[in-house]
């Protein structure tokens, strides 16, 4: 399997619409960079940031946008480091294809459509094991987040993983259409959610139909789980991508704050 110097990527497969001032979070304090993830045909690389000093801190997966494993989602790891947390994101696409050279959503899709959930929750649980056996995770205390192909991901995550304590998803389709490489959908698997789940959407967001927000509120009631989703009136798709020109600075800070009292209210 082809491997890939993370330290040395950019942002290249952000969308042509670019923010001007993306955030920037220094590594200072902090070690920070690429990894390599052994997983079941081999390794995956990955990238991960935690504080420095030595000994175990609690672990939260990162998933990557459609965009794959960018800078903007390696900062989020290093942001996740910053509160104490050894942040790890793996990059999922590596069997299927590279995305990180393109801006093309329609040249992205091909690539993404091949990835089976069933490689990615493989893939979650392997960066689970790295991170335990790294010497620098907490297996007892795992969250996840991801956003929007992997706030999908977040949710399935959720429903897969027994020993996960919390997730957040941001923007993650919930419903849809599904397939033999996807053949579950969020709302689908709702009575099966191991954790408390944090979803935060945007209120004019066209790719996310606000009835299917309306219909995971009520499947999540039914079924007894706990489940907060928070929708951002003036917030669109990708609102806390502070890279892209879709980013919202009020719902996106606002998020954050939800997301790490919401971990750590439930034990990550």
């Amino acid at each position: 399997m082809a491997e890939r110097d993370l330290n040395n990527r950019t942002a290249a497969a952000a969308q042509p619409a670019r923010a001007q001032n993306p955030i920037h979070t220094d590594s200072e304090g902090l070690e920070a960079g690429g990894v390599k993830i052994p997983v079941a045909d081999g390794e995956i690389p990955g990238y991960r940031a935690v504080p420095a000093g030595g000994g175990r801190h609690p672990v939260i997966l990162v998933v990557q946008e459609v965009f794959g494993l960018n800078e903007h989602i390696q900062d989020v790891c290093r942001r996740f480091a910053r509160l104490g947390y050894c942040a790890v994101a793996p990059e999922l696409y590596v069997r299927q294809g590279d995305v990180s050279g393109m801006q093309d959503f329609g040249a992205i899709r091909p690539i993404v459509s091949k990835v089976p959930d069933s490689q990615v929750m493989a893939d979650l649980d392997a960066t689970v094991g790295y991170a335990e056996k790294s010497g620098r995770g907490e297996a007892a205390r795992v969250g996840v987040t991801g956003f929007s192909w992997g706030g999908r991901i977040a949710w399935l995550y959720a429903a897969h993983n027994p020993r996960l304590k919390a997730a957040a998803a941001w923007y993650g389709r919930l419903g849809g259409e599904t397939n033999p490489l996807q053949p579950r959908n969020p709302i689908d698997v709702v009575s099966e959610l191991h954790c408390p789940v944090l979803g935060l959407y945007g209120g004019q967001d066209a790719s996310i139909p606000r009835d299917s927000v309306e219909r995971m509120r009520a499947a999540a009631k039914q079924a007894g789980k706990t489940v907060e989703i928070v929708v951002y009136p003036d917030a669109g798709h990708g609102f806390y991508a502070d890279y892209r020109l879709s980013y919202n600075p009020e719902a996106a800070h606002n998020g954050w704050q939800r997301l790490r009292d919401w971990f750590r209210k439930y034990g990550c």
